[in-house]
């Protein structure tokens, strides 16, 4: 499927033109000279987990139920189908059908992020168009790994291109060398930056210096910066980054949204302390336990979790009370 850039533009534009945007306030934050973002994406995202049932069918009804109860905490909006939500796993049509659940239950005012990365340009196209005839307002976008080795700055900058001009959404990048053994590059990411619906990345690695950089290279684009996980999160906020997609959201979306305002406002020696607590636990549903780790949280908090798709394990009985040591041992239970 393919469409022209001047049509792609003209889609983009007009569908952007329905998005309230506003720049964001920071007494505390200073915030980079440039232009005003078309889409806001200022704030705290969680990467949703996706419900199965004990038969590892996607469960609608549990899913729903965790969207109503997120509906009372202040995100900005939610990511389906990322990192968390065991993309990998999923049918296109299962995808297809996330986002269609999500988009129902999401209150107009926050923004639906979709996973639609897959590992050629014409797949990943078609994706999100389906996304965006879904309901998604954004599509998140990983870097195509299979064959990393071949993923030259050149390639992955005709990619993104292509899919940028063919996508009747804005395109925010996803580079999460954790799962893909690839880093985005920095020329690449400035190359694309300039694309008129490209409109951030959400960079997952960790390097403060990298995103600092980032920010202040695209500064005079329509473009914005995503930390990707609660580990980072003040720090990548002192260097000017517009929000964070973190796993650990999921679990304790209330801090996360507090960290986040306290950071805005400037009140750095609260934000610090609270940052602090959230450092072990974030690994812990993330590095040391992964999505099985983060399910098992999300139950203790009120949330549904249950089983991963295979070949996802469970957590066995050590691991889990090592997780609930850790959530205790900072206050959270």
């Amino acid at each position: 499927m393919a469409f022209s850039t001047r049509l792609a533009s003209s889609l983009w534009l007009s569908r952007a033109a329905l998005h309230w945007a506003a720049h964001r306030q920071c007494r505390g934050l200073s915030t980079p000279q440039g232009p005003e973002p078309s889409l806001n994406l200022g704030g705290i995202f969680p990467p949703l987990a996706t419900p199965f049932s004990p038969t590892q069918e996607v469960d609608h009804a549990q899913l729903e139920g965790n969207l109503r109860r997120y509906a009372s905490i202040p995100f900005r909006g939610l990511v389906a189908l990322g990192s968390n939500g065991e993309y990998p796993y999923l049918t296109s049509r299962e995808r297809v059908e996330v986002v269609s659940c999500v988009r129902r239950a999401l209150p107009r005012d926050r923004l639906l992020l979709a996973g639609s990365g897959c590992e050629s340009t014409q797949a990943t196209i078609e994706l999100t168009v389906s996304m965006a005839e879904a309901g998604a307002d954004v599509a998140l976008v990983v870097t195509p790994c299979y064959y990393r080795g071949a993923m030259t700055t050149a390639a992955l900058v005709h990619h993104y291109t292509e899919i940028g001009d063919a996508s009747p959404i804005p395109v925010v990048l996803y580079s999460v060398p954790a799962n893909t053994g690839l880093d985005l590059p920095m020329e690449a990411v400035i190359t694309l930056a300039q694309h008129p619906n490209i409109i951030g990345i959400k960079d997952s690695g960790g390097d403060i210096t990298r995103l600092g950089l980032m920010v202040h290279k695209t500064r005079q684009e329509d473009f914005q910066v995503l930390a990707g996980s609660a580990s980072f999160l003040l720090a990548s906020y002192a260097v000017g980054a517009s929000g964070g997609v973190c796993a650990l959201a999921n679990v304790l979306g209330d801090p996360l949204c507090q960290l986040d305002q306290l950071c805005r406002k400037g009140q750095w020696q609260e934000a610090r302390d609270l940052q602090h607590r959230l450092i072990e636990p974030n690994m812990a549903v993330t590095r040391r336990f992964g999505i099985p780790g983060l399910k098992k949280a999300m139950e203790w908090f009120g949330y549904y979790g249950g089983p991963c798709r295979a070949p996802l394990a469970p957590l066995s009985p050590a691991q889990v009370e090592e997780l609930r040591s850790t959530f205790s041992a900072n206050g959270w239970l």
